[in-house]
């Protein structure tokens, strides 16, 4: 069984609030009836009081002469009134008793003949006949029992301390019936149309109170295993402590989020540093015997037998060695004195060597060229950062793809901008292009990012690769050097 506290806030705020308007409206309803037959109640007894005190005492004068007919004619004025001025607030009958509580007169006489015993006719006057209301009484004496289908209120008749009677006014509960169940009726319906307004715009107020609740559960949940952006991140915020803790979430994700990218460089840095020290110490290792083998081989060819077998497998020895030779001299990326300083003729020159490749895959290729001076850095490595990016490019765009140059400069760096329309890179796999022997595609050795990498470092500068479906980017940053006359 699904315990309340696992569910959902968008569903646990409605339903609480759906459920404290339903026990609202349920507990007023019967409190508004029971109010209104109790206010009902208490106004006819109150009515009942004055009108009982104002006809015991007129019924004095005729208790004491014994005047049955005028007592008879007094206590039947109520009932003979209009509508509109009737003051007996639904009473059945009024009797009155005399002081051995046998009747003296009653509105009933057929029902209750003079000078019998009332609690013979109606049992439920008992009580009053055994207990009489005490004299100069606050409030008439009440006679009320589930199973009787009246009431009766008693009201002791006296003159000068001398109890001379009770008048007993009888009431019929079906009055007070019928107001209950058309009271009961309309709290009902008028609950009905309560709840019909207040239950949707209940749970509408607290969808709306629990959204940013939600939204702030749904941005945490997002924090793992990758940091998404603080820009991916929409949150509702506002001054209320919701707000609040919406804005601290955004601020803590922006720290985290350049935490991570922090570690990540941290990482990617040492890894390649670790990894350029091993290349470097193994290429050197190489490089010692590999100069003999392609010396000895030259030596050979000079003086050696000249028969066309053995010249024909030098040959192929001597290729083999100078390409394991160029290998290891792009593992060896040295900084190299700067000839001179980099310019358009370089740009010029870099764009027809490409151009082989570009043919040869049908490639657009596009450059702007926002640059007319001399540059203060080196123009051999910068060439070659070029060359690299746009040879890349090229492998990695399609047929008849496009590639595009822009080099531009502002007053401390010169930016190199290469875009292509070739395959994604996905997000997990920048972090390891720049390291020696990772292609993305099936050409090339996998070592032209690696000494990209390289001389971006030497240089003091910064590479960067941004990657979406159908269009990456490498953007090079590199610090113009100051020039000395």
């Amino acid at each position: 069984m699904l315990h309340l506290k696992h569910i959902s806030l968008g569903y646990k705020i409605p339903l609480r609030v759906a459920v404290l308007v339903i026990v609202t409206a349920s507990v007023l309803a019967p409190v508004l009836v029971y109010r209104s037959i109790g206010n009902l109640r208490d106004n006819m007894i109150g009515n009942a009081d004055s009108l009982g005190h104002v006809i015991a005492d007129t019924l004095i004068e005729p208790i004491l002469h014994e005047d049955v007919w005028r007592a008879f004619e007094i206590i039947n004025i109520p009932f003979s009134l209009p509508q509109d001025q009737n003051r007996n607030q639904g009473a059945e009958y009024i009797l009155v008793l005399d002081a051995e509580n046998k009747v003296f007169v009653s509105t009933q006489p057929q029902r209750f003949p003079i000078l019998t015993d009332p609690t013979t006719i109606e049992p439920g006057l008992l009580p009053i006949v055994a207990n009489p209301p005490e004299l100069h009484a606050p409030a008439p004496v009440i006679i009320e029992t589930r199973q009787l289908s009246s009431f009766y209120l008693a009201t002791a008749i006296q003159s000068d301390g001398v109890r001379l009677g009770t008048l007993i006014v009888s009431y019929s509960k079906e009055p007070f019936e019928k107001r209950f169940y058309s009271l009961t009726q309309s709290a009902i319906l008028i609950t009905l149309l309560v709840l019909a307004v207040l239950l949707p715009l209940g749970v509408y107020w607290a969808k709306k109170m629990a959204a940013p609740l939600l939204q702030l559960s749904e941005s945490m949940n997002r924090i793992t295993p990758n940091i998404p952006e603080p820009t991916e991140i929409e949150l509702e915020e506002s001054n209320d402590e919701i707000g609040q803790l919406a804005k601290s979430f955004k601020t803590m994700l922006a720290e985290l989020k350049g935490k991570e990218q922090l570690q990540q460089q941290i990482i990617v840095s040492d890894r390649l540093a670790a990894i350029g020290r091993l290349t470097a110490g193994v290429a050197h290792e190489i490089n010692n015997p590999l100069g003999g083998m392609l010396n000895a081989i030259s030596t050979y060819k000079r003086h050696g037998v000249q028969d066309p077998l053995t010249l024909k497998t030098l040959s192929i020895l001597e290729r083999g060695l100078q390409q394991i030779k160029e290998t290891v001299a792009a593992l060896l990326v040295e900084t190299k004195s700067q000839t001179r300083p980099f310019d358009l003729n370089d740009v010029t020159d870099i764009c027809t060597l490409v151009q082989a490749d570009l043919s040869g895959k049908q490639v657009s290729f596009t450059c702007d060229i926002d640059i007319v001076n001399t540059q203060p850095v080196s123009s051999t490595l910068v060439r070659q950062i070029i060359i690299n990016l746009l040879l890349n490019a090229i492998h990695a765009t399609q047929w008849q793809g496009c590639v595009h140059l822009h080099i531009w400069r502002d007053s401390s760096y010169l930016f190199i901008e290469v875009l292509n329309d070739g395959s994604y890179i996905p997000k997990e796999k920048i972090s390891y292009l720049f390291e020696p022997f990772t292609s993305l595609n099936q050409s090339g050795n996998g070592l032209g990012l690696w000494v990209i990498y390289q001389i971006v470092q030497q240089l003091g500068g910064v590479i960067t690769v941004q990657s979406e479906p159908d269009e990456t980017r490498f953007i090079i940053q590199l610090p113009l050097q100051e020039t000395h006359e």
